[in-house]
């Protein structure tokens, strides 16, 4: 589990803080650096396709190597083939092959993380669950600092700097990124397959997957069309945002058409629809009944100020004149080590204090630290300056998101656990991701100081939500 867990946590930075540097140094915009954010949201739907990972086999190799390893074999090499993209890619040439090589290490990194997840539950009685994801977790913070940390020093080492871009430098460390999925590579071929335990949790025929999944793609590649293909109206940051945001919202619209009409032409099966993805929110609704809304508001919103900043950090650090080295050890390497400490503290707190206050304490404090990085933003450029806000910063993420992990566990239904689970850690992510990728823009816009302000901000109704569903919970 601590090899699997390295292999799950390297592809993620890959397309958020070092892909940002990247492009940053190939002269990309900062608007055009956070869409990049985008290519992540496949982590936030994985749970669509998971009944396709779970049930279909794949021609020769599910039988060579059984039905977990066939699968984590075909997703982690997908993730090297994908990463093998990136650096085979100029962004000054080709930004938009960029674009499609990251939307598939997102879709091929997120399908590897479903394939572990199954294959830790099954591979080990209930017991030892706590050991294994505890190994995994470290395993993927491991992943994390090399990905994050290692991408930096490599791309330093190899003569790519702010002032001078090399191309060549990036291609040679993403290609020793692609390399270290050899990890996961030689764990999946060394390791056994799991035994079946129990029926599927998918009871339906693989088909029936296939064509929801159809369905989903479908309706996501008409997303993206309406998207590209949306017109740039006026002149002007805030004229720009504002096009862009209307057209973010006419090609959801559309998408969610497309996927009616899916759903009455027959391409979807309205009983698995039902059984799989409404039947858990219904019963959630019904649970909670008009504490509901105030609970899903809060899960989507709770890490807005957190995600939203993070999205445009490293390309701030760049922009302020820290050095990637720099830029690597404090942020990535004390960094997550400020986060993991975090999440002990926020697990300690828990305990002691209760889920709900830990969860206002924690909200409160992200929102507090953003306000940091605004006083930064008008430092000159100092190590010790930047070690500061990042262990306040760290700390305190790693503090909220264990408390909310706790808090969201302890909001499913043990009949619909999988599920409900699935779908309240993707509504997480969903809105601050997407928000998160038109950071670049409002940066553009107002500038890196009122930016952070405006991040801290948004973190307000946070508070008030918290206290609302903790007043009516009492209730």
């Amino acid at each position: 589990m601590l090899a699997l867990g390295f292999s799950a946590g390297v592809p993620l930075l890959l397309i958020f803080s070092s892909l940002s540097l990247w492009l940053r140094e190939a002269g990309v915009s900062k608007a055009e650096v956070t869409y990049f954010s985008w290519a992540a949201l496949g982590y936030s739907f994985k749970f669509i396709w998971a009944p396709l990972v779970d049930k279909l086999p794949i021609p020769l190799l599910s039988k060579w190597f059984g039905r977990r390893r066939s699968w984590l074999l075909l997703a982690q090499l997908a993730v090297a083939g994908a990463i093998a993209l990136m650096a085979l890619t100029d962004p000054q040439q080709h930004l938009q092959m960029m674009a499609i090589a990251a939307v598939l290490l997102g879709f091929s990194a997120a399908t590897q993380d479903i394939v572990i997840d199954a294959f830790r539950i099954e591979s080990a009685n209930p017991r030892l669950q706590a050991l294994l994801s505890s190994t995994y977790i470290a395993g993927y913070r491991i992943g994390m600092i090399a990905a994050g940390a290692g991408a930096l020093y490599l791309a330093q080492g190899f003569g790519s700097t702010s002032e001078v871009y090399s191309y060549l430098a990036w291609q040679k460390t993403y290609l020793c990124m692609a390399g270290l999925m050899g990890v996961g590579l030689l764990t999946t071929l060394l390791i056994s397959e799991p035994a079946e335990k129990g029926a599927s949790p998918y009871p339906y025929h693989a088909n029936e997957y296939v064509k929801f999944f159809s369905a989903f793609v479908a309706s996501v590649s008409v997303f993206v069309l309406v998207l590209v293909n949306w017109p740039s109206l006026g002149e002007g940051p805030l004229v720009h945002f504002l096009a862009e945001s209307a057209g973010f919202l006419a090609a959801l619209v559309v998408a969610f058409l497309v996927f009616r009409v899916s759903v009455r032409i027959g391409l979807v099966n309205r009983q698995l629809l039902d059984e799989s993805y409404v039947q858990p929110i219904v019963e959630f609704i019904q649970r909670y009944q008009k504490l509901a809304l105030w609970i899903l508001l809060l899960i989507g919103s709770y890490r807005v100020s957190d995600i939203v900043m993070g999205v445009i950090a490293n390309v701030f650090y760049q922009d302020m004149g820290y050095s990637k080295d720099q830029i690597a050890s404090v942020t990535k390497v004390f960094g997550v080590l400020m986060t993991i400490a975090g999440s002990f503290v926020g697990g300690f707190m828990t305990l002691r204090f209760g889920v709900v206050r830990v969860l206002m304490i924690g909200a409160i404090l992200v929102a507090a630290t953003n306000l940091l990085f605004m006083w930064l933003a008008y430092q000159e450029v100092s190590v010790m300056a930047l070690t500061v806000v990042i262990a306040a910063d760290n700390l305190s993420a790693g503090i909220a998101v264990a408390a909310f992990v706790a808090w969201l566990s302890s909001l499913t239904n043990v009949s619909f656990t999988a599920t409900q689970y699935a779908v309240f850690s993707s509504l997480m992510t969903l809105f601050p991701k997407v928000l998160g990728g038109y950071s670049g823009t409002l940066v553009e816009l107002m500038g890196y100081g009122p930016f952070f302000l405006f991040s801290a901000l948004i973190g307000l109704p946070v508070v008030v939500l918290i206290w609302q569903v903790q007043r009516k919970l009492g209730e």
